[in-house]
């Protein structure tokens, strides 16, 4: 086969149903293996708890004690201003905003403090995201924490990270979160590259951002993670191997390197699409993809998920980010916060004043929810497994139903083996280079192959 051709796989070609599934056979899976490389989390299957039944189910929940691993998320809604690839802005920053958000937050954590949702295994990891976590006040950022450290029942070991940007996260304020008890810092980064920076609207120059990553890897008080992007606009492979290697020369202890996902609503794919700023092309997203994993691979540093390295200083755990997207039980605090109870999915009233009215009121703070989904366990190994690289049949297998999902996949694997996406190894399904670029739209295949079973 020549450079770059396509074939059609055989199963394909007569009409198999699994065909929908299939890649592309090519010499250069990573670039032709499916249509889309931009990137989003594969769907939940679970169907919408109706208006009439929310209030009820969302006080049986409360009233449950847990059984299954645990994290908490709190939601800081507030940002100084919209990041142009961000599809999560809520609300502007005011001065003033942070301290009677933060006394609400407390609030609703008091009148949890009798529920039984706070009984069960404690909590493996609390994160503190948005938004902008860190435009709190280091007043706002102490007593948060604080009331957080009180009043769940997180775990000794428990990983509480704190989210934020370069730009407002002070030395007071670094100070008071590593005081309250933050033992993990994630800042998004994105680029280190001026021009690409000033394109994307950060405000931070370069000079300012590594003398930041500098004190905070200096204080030696927890791991340092930071988010770079890649196919971002005007960025070229020369300034993604420079900001490679300048994770690298800086200490940190962690890195998630992002393909761009082109928003619905966001400021850059309205800017794309008035031809004002052009991303990388999706045949070159592949590119950007193997070079960051070669230069991970060069430094030293190990994959723990298909997207997120750590340092050689061990000190990265990524609890959180793997926890909540296995299946853990996820209590949600503050407005806008998503979370998970036994397996149903819901969301708090994002509205500022609706927020506060019902946590003084003790009134029900989920506006939406969806029921269990049903094989969960199975869709759980499944996506455990694909998002750490390696899917294991034998933990799908023991899922209820897990022998019939296996075998109604079995043909979609075994062609992607073919195609280059996986490898054989010990009984195991290993992602390839090519296979880890793709996880989530193979991820996102396996579950909609699954969906219409019954389980």
């Amino acid at each position: 086969m020549t450079q770059g051709a396509l074939k059609q796989p055989v199963a394909a070609q007569a009409g198999d149903d699994c065909a929908a599934y299939f890649a592309r056979i090519s010499d250069t899976p990573l670039r032709d293996a499916f249509d889309d490389a931009r990137r989003a989390h594969p769907p939940s299957q679970g169907a919408p708890i109706p208006s009439e039944d929310l209030h009820a189910t969302w006080a049986r929940l409360l009233d449950t004690p847990r059984t299954r691993p645990g994290v908490a998320y709190v939601h800081i809604p507030f940002c100084e201003n919209h990041c142009l690839f961000c599809g999560f802005y809520q609300n502007a920053w005011r001065e003033g905003s942070g301290t009677p958000y933060v006394d609400t937050i407390i609030d609703q954590l008091d009148r949890l403090a009798d529920r039984a949702v706070l009984d069960g295994p404690p909590l493996r990891a609390l994160y503190l995201g948005g938004g902008t976590p860190t435009v709190l006040s280091a007043h706002d950022i102490d007593r948060l924490i604080t009331a957080l450290r009180h009043r769940l029942p997180l775990a000794p070991d428990c990983e509480i990270t704190l989210e934020g940007r370069i730009w407002n996260f002070t030395d007071d304020k670094i100070a008071a979160a590593f005081g309250a008890g933050v033992n993990r810092i994630s800042l998004g980064v994105q680029t280190f590259d001026e021009t690409v920076r000033r394109a994307m609207g950060r405000k931070a120059t370069r000079a300012e951002v590594t003398a930041r990553l500098e004190r905070l890897v200096a204080a030696d008080s927890g791991s340092i993670v930071i988010d770079l992007m890649y196919g971002l606009p005007k960025q070229s492979l020369q300034t993604w191997a420079d900001d490679l290697h300048t994770v690298s020369e800086l200490g940190l202890d962690g890195v998630d390197l992002y393909g761009l996902n082109l928003i619905p609503g966001t400021p850059l794919l309205s800017a794309v699409e008035k031809g004002k700023l052009a991303p990388a092309t999706r045949e070159k997203l592949g590119r950007f993809y193997a070079a960051g994993s070669e230069a991970m691979e060069r430094a030293g540093w190990k994959t723990i998920s298909t997207t997120h390295w750590r340092s050689p200083s061990m000190r990265e755990r990524s609890v959180y980010n793997y926890e909540v997207k296995t299946g853990a039980d996820c209590i949600a605090v503050g407005a806008g916060a998503g979370g998970s109870l036994a397996g149903y999915g819901y969301r708090n009233t994002a509205n500022l004043d609706d927020y506060a009215a019902r946590v003084a009121g003790n009134d029900a703070l989920a506006m939406g929810m969806t029921g269990p989904q049903p094989g969960a366990p199975v869709f759980q190994a499944i996506r455990a497994g694909m998002e750490r690289g390696r899917l294991d049949p034998a933990r799908i297998s023991a899922a209820p139903e897990g022998q019939a999902a296996l075998a109604r996949v079995a043909p979609i694997l075994s062609q992607w083996t073919e195609a280059g996406l996986l490898r054989p190894f010990h009984g195991f399904h290993d992602l390839t280079l090519a296979g880890r670029f793709w996880q989530v739209q193979m991820t996102g295949r396996l579950l909609a192959r699954l969906a219409d079973a019954t389980f």
